[in-house]
C-alpha cells in the first residue's frame, strides 16, 4: 500500500489503550495501523520520544470575526487558528458569539463562512444560537446549514446597544427553543448562571466600593451555577431536549448532572482548563486577564474538580476561548473587566503535565477528554480517534520538555493570557490536520490554510 505520509516510532493512543506503532496515512485518512510500516516514498514523521493523541477538538471557542466594526479587532480566523495549531488543537466547535452579527439565522451564518473563507488553519464545526428573537424560523435555519448543536445563556448576555449582538434567553424562550431544537435532534449547550441573582450582587458588590476579583467571585456564588443547572434538567425532561452545560465551575453542579444523566436525562457537561489550574486566592495577583464566569473557584476545590474528571462525571476539558482587545482587561475594577480568558494555545499542554504527568490519568482517557468524546458527544464523524478510516488528525506530544509561556510566542491578534510566565511540563511537538504538518517545534505554525468549515 502506497502511503502520504508515515509517523513512526511514537508511542500512538490507539482507543484500547497506547502502542508503539506507526501510522500509515492517504488522502488526509488514517489508512494503516502497524509496525514497521514501509514508508517507500512516502513523507515520514518520526515520533521518537513522543506520544501520538488524536488532535484536540475543543468544544467550546469563540472567534470575533465578523466584527461589525466593534469587534474587529478581537480574535479572527487566521490568528485564532493559528493559535489552534500550535496548540494541538486541530478542530474546534465555534460559539455563536461574539460576532456582529450573532450566528442566529441563515444570513448571519453565512456571513461568518464568509468572513472566515481561506482563512483557517484548522478545522471548524458551527453553534447555532438560541436567543429570543430567533424562535420564528432561525433555529430550522441554522439546522438546514449545518450547526452542529445550539448554544443559549440563562446568564446575562450581549449588548443591546449593538444591533445584531447575542442575547441570553427567558424562561418562555428557552422551553420553545429546547421544544425545537428537540425536533433536529442536536444538542442545546448552556451557559447556566442565575443571571438576575449574578447581576445584582455585583451591583451591590460595586456600591459597596469593591473591585477585586476575589469579590467578583464572591458575587456569583455557587448556588447560582446550581439553581438553573435545576431547571436546565426539569426543562429537558418535558421537551426530551438533549442538552449539554458548559465550563461548569463547581462540584455541586456536575455531580447534579451525573445524578440526572443517571436517571435518563440526556444531559452531559465540560468544564474548562483553566477550572482545573487556577483559583480564586490567586486573581488579584495575576489580575483581569484570568476574569471569567462562572467564576475560577476556592483552592479548596481544585482537586474535588479533578476528582470528577477522573471519575468519568466531566465528559470532556475545552478552553472556552474568549479574547478580547487589551483595553478591556486594562482596569482595577474586576467588574467592569470583560470575562473572558484566552487559553486555546495551552490546552493540551497544560491539560497533559496536570493530568497525566502530575496526576496519573491513562493516556487513554487524556485522549477521551481532549477529542474521543467531543467528537461522540457533537456526532463529528471520522474524527476524535486514531482508527483506519478517520481523519489523520494527529498532536504530538514532548513530555517531560518543560517551559515557560512567553508573550511573544502567542498566536493570538492580541498576546494577553494568563499562562504566561507559568512554566508548563510538556509540549506541543507539532500538529497534522489531515495528514499535514500545520505546526512543529521546528517549522513553526505553516502559512498554508487547509482547514475547512464542516457543514
Amino acid at each position: 500500500m502506497a502511503f502520504d505520509l508515515v509517523v513512526k516510532n511514537g508511542l500512538v493512543i490507539l482507543p484500547g489503550g497506547e502502542k508503539n506503532v506507526d501510522i500509515g496515512v492517504t488522502d488526509g485518512k488514517i489508512a494503516a495501523i502497524g509496525t514497521d510500516i514501509d514508508a517507500g516514498d512516502a513523507r515520514v514523521v518520526d515520533a521518537a520520544g513522543l506520544i501520538v493523541s488524536p488532535g484536540m477538538i475543543d468544544a467550546h471557542v469563540h472567534i470575533s470575526e465578523p466584527g461589525g466594526s466593534i469587534r474587529d479587532h478581537w480574535e479572527g480566523y487566521d490568528t485564532g487558528t493559528r493559535a489552534s495549531a500550535k496548540g494541538g488543537v486541530t478542530s474546534f466547535i465555534e460559539m455563536p458569539l461574539n460576532q456582529i452579527p450573532a450566528t442566529v439565522d441563515a444570513e448571519s451564518i453565512q456571513k461568518k463562512f464568509d468572513a472566515g473563507e481561506d482563512k483557517l488553519s484548522v478545522d471548524v464545526y458551527s453553534y447555532g444560537g438560541l436567543v429570543p428573537f430567533n424562535l420564528n424560523g432561525g433555529i430550522q435555519e441554522l439546522d438546514d446549514n449545518g450547526v452542529v448543536a445550539y448554544k443559549a445563556f440563562v446568564a446575562t448576555a450581549g449588548d443591546r446597544t449593538i444591533e445584531g449582538d447575542f442575547m441570553n434567553v427567558d424562561d418562555y424562550s428557552l422551553y420553545e427553543g429546547m421544544r425545537q431544537i428537540a425536533k433536529t435532534g442536536k444538542l442545546l449547550s448552556i451557559h447556566a448562571e442565575n443571571g438576575p441573582i449574578t447581576d445584582k450582587l455585583g451591583q451591590l458588590a460595586q456600591e459597596r466600593g469593591e473591585t477585586s476579583l476575589a469579590a467578583y467571585v464572591d458575587s456569583r456564588p455557587v448556588f447560582t451555577e446550581v439553581e438553573p443547572i435545576q431547571k436546565i434538567i426539569l426543562f429537558a425532561r418535558e421537551t426530551g431536549c438533549r442538552v449539554h452545560i458548559v465550563h461548569v465551575a463547581c462540584e455541586e453542579g456536575i455531580d447534579l448532572i451525573h445524578q440526572a444523566a443517571s436517571e435518563g436525562v440526556d444531559i452531559t457537561c465540560e468544564t474548562c482548563t483553566h477550572y482545573l489550574y487556577f483559583y480564586k486566592e490567586e486573581l488579584d495577583d495575576i489580575g483581569p486577564v484570568v476574569k471569567c464566569s462562572p467564576p475560577i473557584r476556592e483552592k479548596s476545590r481544585l482537586e474535588g474538580m479533578w476528582d470528577r474528571v477522573f471519575d468519568g462525571k466531566v465528559m470532556f476539558v475545552t478552553s472556552d476561548h474568549s479574547p478580547c482587545t487589551p483595553d478591556l482587561k486594562d482596569t482595577d475594577n474586576a467588574f467592569e473587566a470583560w470575562g473572558g480568558i484566552s487559553g486555546i494555545q495551552n490546552n493540551v499542554d497544560m491539560l497533559f503535565d496536570e493530568a497525566v504527568q502530575k496526576r496519573g490519568m491513562s493516556l487513554v482517557q487524556f485522549s477521551d477528554i481532549i477529542a474521543t468524546n467531543v467528537a461522540e458527544r457533537f456526532a463529528l464523524e471520522g474524527k476524535g480517534r486514531i482508527e483506519v478510516g478517520y481523519d489523520a488528525d494527529f498532536v504530538l506530544i514532548k513530555g517531560d520538555s518543560p517551559y515557560t509561556v512567553e508573550k511573544e510566542e502567542l498566536e493570538y491578534r492580541n498576546k494577553i493570557s494568563p499562562y504566561i510566565g507559568r512554566e508548563i511540563g510538556a509540549q506541543v511537538a507539532g500538529t497534522i490536520l489531515r495528514g499535514e504538518e500545520i505546526y512543529s517545534l521546528e517549522n513553526g505554525v505553516s502559512d498554508v490554510k487547509i482547514g475547512k468549515f464542516y457543514k
